[in-house]
């Protein structure tokens, strides 16, 4: 299991709120080799969603040209301190994370 993700989500005027993330994720492309001249392979985020009081507001696909620890920000409207956020992704060999933080 990786490890947990950063999440902040802070209110803004308008009844907006941004979120940031960030993921713990080594992000191989499978197309560099080890020390032995092996290819290391292929281990990626390829799905990434969020969740806004258990509604689904944001849904990306990804694949193996996002960088190592990948950052990621994003705007909910209606959102206000005290609401939750829940951040998931799933990578292409069917590891899983799910973590939340609360709007300040």
């Amino acid at each position: 299991m990786a490890d947990p993700m950063r999440i902040r989500a802070q209110a803004a005027a308008g009844g907006k709120a941004t979120v940031r993330v960030l993921m713990s994720h080594e992000m191989e492309t499978g197309q560099r080799r080890d020390s032995a001249g092996k290819l290391v392979p292929a281990w990626f985020i390829q799905e990434v969603m969020a969740d806004h009081n258990g509604k689904q507001v944001m849904r990306a696909e990804w694949g193996p040209s996002v960088s190592k620890n990948p950052f990621l920000q994003f705007s909910v409207r209606g959102a206000k301190a005290g609401d939750k956020v829940t951040v998931h992704w799933i990578d292409n060999k069917g590891d899983k994370r799910t973590d939340e933080a609360t709007v300040s």
